[in-house]
């Protein structure tokens, strides 16, 4: 199984010195690290087990101004070499060491009295008991400690006993989710490209393999792999890889970025969280305070909003809380992150991830508190119905959900068909997911949705469905909501008429006051129905409301009375059917009209010409030809068929 050795401690206690000893490889490669004598940045080197496996070592700069690339490898250590030097005993970044530490979660650590050489048996003991109390209440507590110096090799060989010990009993873990890999170096190799390098997080990478670069979505295929400087053909979970990369000709890589599997797609820039405060933040952390998050390898700035609502979280407390980030980051349920002051001058807390793509919250918002703890708990099946009944989405596709559980696909699915409480629907393409809760609400919904429509449109025979569709007030994709509205017919809940729906008792009923409208404007209409009155001149002699008098309208449409022509124009059904006889037999014989002998033949004005004419073109009657009209091609309607529009009618 592989592994990852960290270290930690304060600047100058011996930490590179420590692994030089150990492996013989000097983990400083910098120019000015070696110039200055101190770690500037992460350093990298392999130590041999007593099984022939190599254990992967990460050594971590001290100094406070390189805390942020202390942070970057510190994720992902299964064993920490936590250096003390014994001349300067415990120091600031011993302890901010050591509080990231208990917050990234590493449960072992054997704590090294280094410089031993240098001291005697009563100061040795003395550090040892300021570490026994400095680990008090930590992840820590209770690690071997063992006084070691680099110079004389007191206590090399116990080290490697230890470290074995310590490694056999470390019940890892299998790890979950799709391959991520936090980049922490990005270079340019001659003759061989781009490589980048970092510790797996979970999953496998293979040879071959297409993965993606988050934030950023850049695609790459994985053109060789190394672990320990020696090629393999894949790698994975607990180990240091290169990756050697083929991709775009312009990249935009760099430490911060993950590495993953294709199949994970989405970033984020907001996300819910439970926090615990160090004590290192005297002040505590007030609400909507200004922070520095690392997260694997990246640090972003952002704001911290405590959750329920309050107003300040003192030192010692755990909380829930959002954290919104200026820049979005890939970031998975159960990841853990350091937060920082924005100056980045301390250690104030950290905690983990329980919802990567978390919305905004309202203030007061009721359940809040409980659907946090839910979301916390891990119970499979309620973490599961929690995430869907928290989605902005009514239903959402296997994606979303393997990714938010950090699962795979074939785990996800697994976990859905163990959940009672939640409900697949599958369109043509693709499979959803929602709560029986959900799926029952969305029910009720559109019930009332319909039945308020009715009330206020008596006269329309239902609601239009994308009408409906958008004032849900969740998202559904079309092809979904017509799945849906379709079951709901079948359940004999809803009517379908084509794109309307109904409450299947809704029937339109013209009050005695519409009928004396419908009346009338038939009447009007009638008496010269070559040249009837417009829309807005029968709302003029009628006295009638516009709105009323559009809903009369299109049920006199409806029921076959009267035919649209243009928006304002209307004209009586009969009328219709003559001038279209007038028109065929007229192009029978002629073959082609102009809207000119089109005016004469029926003894109108060009304004009702025209519009007549576009109206018989756009029901497939006439088709246009430069100046003329033409009797559409192969055949079209003949006088005796019925008009367009009519309730017993085919569309001609």
């Amino acid at each position: 199984m592989p592994y990852i050795i960290g270290t930690a401690g304060h600047i100058d206690h011996g930490k590179t010195s420590l692994i030089k000893a150990l492996t013989g490889q000097d983990t400083d490669r910098l120019k000015e690290e070696k110039e200055r004598g101190i770690s500037i940045d992460l350093g990298f080197a392999y130590l041999e087990l007593p099984d022939g496996s190599r254990a992967g070592i990460v050594d971590v700069p001290g100094h406070e101004r390189f805390i942020r690339n202390m942070l970057a490898g510190a994720h992902g250590m299964d064993l920490v070499l936590f250096t003390v030097a014994a001349d300067d005993g415990i120091m600031p970044q011993t302890e901010e060491h050591l509080d990231i530490l208990h917050l990234l979660g590493v449960k072992r650590a054997i704590f090294l009295i280094t410089k031993a050489d240098l001291v005697g048996a009563a100061r040795i003991k003395e550090v040892e008991e300021d570490i026994r109390i400095l680990t008090l209440g930590t992840a820590l507590e209770d690690s071997p400690v063992l006084a070691f110096s680099s110079v004389t090799g007191q206590g090399l060989d116990e080290l490697r006993r230890l470290i074995w010990a310590q490694l056999q009993n470390y019940e890892k873990g299998a790890g979950s989710g799709y391959f991520r890999l936090p980049v922490d170096r990005v270079f340019v190799l001659q003759g061989h490209g781009l490589v980048v390098t970092g510790t797996a997080l979970s999953g496998t990478v293979r040879t071959g393999d297409r993965v993606r670069a988050l934030p950023g979505d850049q695609l790459f295929r994985v053109r060789s792999l190394q672990v320990h400087n020696r090629p393999v053909e894949s790698a994975g979970r607990g180990q240091r890889v290169a990756l050697n990369l083929a991709g775009p000709e312009k990249i935009a890589l760099e430490r911060g970025d993950v590495i993953c599997d294709e199949k994970l797609t989405r970033s984020s820039d907001r996300l819910d969280a439970f926090l615990e405060v160090r004590p290192a933040a005297t002040k505590g952390i007030k609400s909507h305070q200004r922070i520095r998050v690392h997260l694997g390898t990246a640090e972003r700035l952002g704001k911290l909003i405590l959750l329920p609502e309050r107003e300040k979280a003192e030192p010692k407390e755990t909380v829930y809380c959002q954290i919104t980030l200026e820049e979005p980051l890939l970031v998975m349920r159960g990841d853990r992150f350091i937060v920082r002051d924005e100056t980045a001058q301390r250690t104030l807390g950290g905690g983990t991830v329980i919802h990567p793509w978390a919305r905004r919250h309202r203030r007061k918002e009721p359940g809040l508190a409980e659907r946090l703890a839910l979301l916390r708990s891990g119970e499979p099946s309620q973490l599961l119905k929690a995430f869907l009944e928290e989605a902005e989405e009514f239903a959402l596709a296997v994606g979303p959900i393997y990714e938010f559980l950090n699962v795979t696909e074939e785990e996800a699915a697994q976990w859905i068909a163990r959940a009672p409480e939640v409900v697949a629907f599958k369109t043509e393409r693709e499979q959803f997911f929602t709560t029986a809760g959900k799926w029952r609400q969305f029910r009720e919904t559109i019930l009332r949705m319909l039945g308020d429509f009715h009330a206020a449109h008596p006269l329309a025979p239902g609601m239009d469905m994308e009408e409906l569709r958008v004032k849900l007030p969740y998202r559904v994709p079309v092809k979904l909501f017509h799945d849906l509205i379709d079951i709901l017919a079948r359940e004999q809940a809803i009517a379908r008429d084509g794109s309307f729906v109904r409450l299947p008792a809704h029937r339109v009923r013209m009050s005695p006051e519409e009928e004396s409208l419908s009346t009338e404007v038939q009447r009007l209409l009638g008496s010269n129905p070559g040249a009837p009155p417009d829309v807005k001149q029968l709302e003029r002699d009628l006295g009638a409301a516009r709105a009323k008098l559009g809903e009369v309208l299109r049920v006199l449409e409806r029921e076959g009375k009267i035919v649209r022509v243009t928006t304002d124009l209307v004209f009586a059904a009969h009328y219709i059917d003559k001038v279209k006889a007038e028109l065929y037999k007229y192009l029978s014989t002629h073959g082609e009209i102009t809207a000119a002998t089109f005016r004469d033949l029926i003894g109108s004005s060009r304004k009702y010409a025209i519009g007549l004419l576009e109206y018989f073109d756009r029901v497939g009657v006439t088709t246009r030809v430069g100046d003329v009209r033409k009797l559409r091609a192969p055949a079209a309607a003949k006088p005796e068929e019925a008009r367009p529009g009519r309730p017993e009618a085919a569309s001609s």
